[in-house]
């Protein structure tokens, strides 16, 4: 049955991508996005990366899907102020992205079978971490600098994001979710869910250091069930020039940079841990790091400050 499925799920990726890029509706076209990440999660369980298939479920399907819905309707409100691409446009931005797929196919396809992999040599040294999960030891170790320089980017957008707004809102707060009351069925799934969505990004935070899990998939959930609460009114947006939010946004770099620094005198390297301290370091590099993304997500998705700050 694996060959059937995996046609099955190619195609219905295929598929979902076409529609993703020829719909009209720009709000079809995030569903179809949204839609889209699921296959991909489901795609990368099926290659056996569960990590990366719980990423692109919390990142590429949620997150993602939630940001382009809110940029969607605020883009509703500004229609007619800038014309979509002409066909020749969209005809030449297809060629292309059809030219990169097939050269991609032809160089997975012209590999050797079995490809060459650094797989076990890599494995060797993982066991002085402590870790029992491959992929968070490779994240938090071998190439701790990207990840990193992936918050910071993170960090960056967020700033992007901010600096849409008019300079006299700076510091103040979100544009709120709705004009007219929420729905009773959103304040109740908005009163249900945070419990169990906390125990689980916690669970998922724990685990990450020996199975399956880890920050980024913790921190969606819970920026999720952050976000649930502002769209029901339950909690109000967050202030920009808040204290705390900023404190937390930058929580995650400075943690990490501070124990890369001190690599340096204790185990002879930036960004190098002892290894006697190695996962106990890393569990707490992670614990800041997931501070910061839950913040950054959250923001990012709420938007910039359209209401001037309180005085």
């Amino acid at each position: 049955m694996s060959e059937p499925f995996a046609l099955l799920l190619t195609a219905l990726v295929l598929l979902t991508a076409g529609w993703i890029v020829t719909v009209r509706e720009r709000r079809a076209a995030v569903f179809g996005f949204i839609a889209y990440g699921l296959l991909l999660a489901l795609v990368w369980i099926r290659l056996a990366a569960v990590d990366v298939a719980l990423t692109e479920a919390a990142i590429g399907g949620g997150a993602t899907g939630v940001l382009l819905l809110r940029v969607s309707a605020r883009l509703g409100a500004m229609r007619g102020m800038s014309a979509p691409p002409g066909r020749a446009t969209r005809w030449i931005a297809g060629v292309l992205c059809a030219g990169v797929s097939l050269a991609l196919m032809a160089l997975v396809l012209a590999l050797p079978d079995p490809a060459p992999s650094l797989a076990a040599a890599a494995m060797e040294p993982i066991g002085r971490t402590g870790l029992g999960n491959p992929v968070t030891a490779v994240l938090l170790a071998y190439r701790a600098l990207d990840t990193f320089l992936e918050i910071i980017v993170l960090l960056l957008a967020l700033i992007g994001v901010w600096s849409l707004g008019a300079d006299r809102f700076w510091g103040g707060e979100p544009a709120a979710w709705r004009t007219g009351p929420p729905s009773p069925a959103l304040v109740f799934l908005a009163r249900v869910l945070p419990p169990f969505g906390i125990v689980i990004a916690g669970y998922l935070f724990w685990i990450g250091a020996d199975e399956p899990g880890g920050k980024f998939q913790a921190s969606t959930i819970l920026a999720a069930m952050w976000l649930l609460a502002m769209m029901a009114g339950l909690a109000p947006p967050p202030r920009t020039g808040s204290r705390g939010i900023r404190a937390a946004l930058v929580a995650g770099p400075l943690v990490f940079l501070a124990i890369g620094f001190a690599g340096l005198w204790w185990a002879d390297g930036f960004l190098a841990y002892p290894d006697a301290f190695a996962k106990p370091l890393i569990i707490l590099i992670e614990a800041a790091l997931a501070v910061s993304i839950v913040a950054a997500l959250a923001l990012m998705v709420a938007g910039p400050a359209e209401r001037a700050p309180r005085r």
